[in-house]
């Protein structure tokens, strides 16, 4: 299998870059063929804007669907974005790995997304709009995996954590951005207190990433529902027998019921 690591984090000692080198070494080991996207590296260029798109259609206003939508179909995307499309389209499986930085990933990562998932590819795919998305897409087929480093402690990140819980934080990536394009999102890994792991604490953290990745294709996905798999009549609505007591992110998890 082909699995993309797309990372951020520039500091080499940190732990998102140990969880990267453990991947690395522990997946090629069960066989695998490994990309890297070391963003910081890279010099990834963070901002979505109109030199996105050198061949403007429209050069009086800048509309980004319509941009997008052009130079993915006609071949005039920048080298760096069409690069990063290959390797996720070859890819089986995409693991991002990257520090919790103001409740989310780092904005270079986030660029990432906003330029690689272009019209066409990642949303208004096949020219249908919003008729396939949220389980359905390119990328249906496809494993995600979030790795996240987090600074605090767990507890402030359950589910009556004062930061509010992890799953429910990380939803606009796991749902909104992964689940939306048809991957298969399985559960967080965390690391929470990262900067101040013991060395019994650290060694539990990599046997447990280990066996993360064995599962890889194997462990269950997060069960959100499908757009157009009869939850939501109206592809936009959950219907009023589902879930009739759940409201919120949580209503779009099966077993929330």
């Amino acid at each position: 299998m082909n699995i993309l690591l797309v990372h951020a984090q520039p500091e080499r000692t940190s732990l998102t870059r140990h969880l990267v080198d453990i991947a690395t070494q522990a997946l090629t080991a069960q066989g695998h063929k490994i990309v890297q996207s070391d963003l910081y590296t890279m010099g990834w260029k963070a901002v979505f804007d109109g030199q996105d798109f050198p061949d403007r259609i429209n050069p009086e206003r800048l509309s980004f669907i319509e941009e997008s939508q052009h130079a993915f179909a006609h071949g005039r995307q920048t080298p760096d974005v069409e690069q990063e499309q290959r390797k996720v389209l070859d890819a089986d499986a995409v693991i991002l790995l990257f520090p919790l930085w103001w409740f989310s990933m780092p904005a270079i990562m986030k660029g990432w997304i906003e330029r690689v998932w272009a019209y066409g590819l990642a949303y208004g795919y096949q020219g249908k709009g919003n008729a396939h998305r949220y389980g359905e897409g390119r990328f249906a087929g496809k494993r995600a995996l979030l790795a996240v480093s987090v600074g605090g402690p767990q507890c402030d990140y359950s589910p009556r954590g004062i930061n509010g819980d992890l799953e429910q934080l990380l939803f606009p990536i796991t749902h909104g951005t992964l689940f939306y394009t048809g991957m298969e999102v399985l559960p967080t890994f965390a690391v929470y207190g990262s900067g101040r792991l013991s060395p019994d604490a650290l060694s539990a953290v990599e046997a447990n990433w280990r066996s993360r990745l064995a599962g890889l294709f194997d462990d269950a996905p997060i069960p959100f529902r499908s757009q157009n798999g009869g939850s939501y009549p109206d592809k936009h609505l959950l219907a009023d027998h589902i879930a009739p007591e759940q409201t919120g992110l949580a209503a779009h998890i099966a077993d929330a019921e």
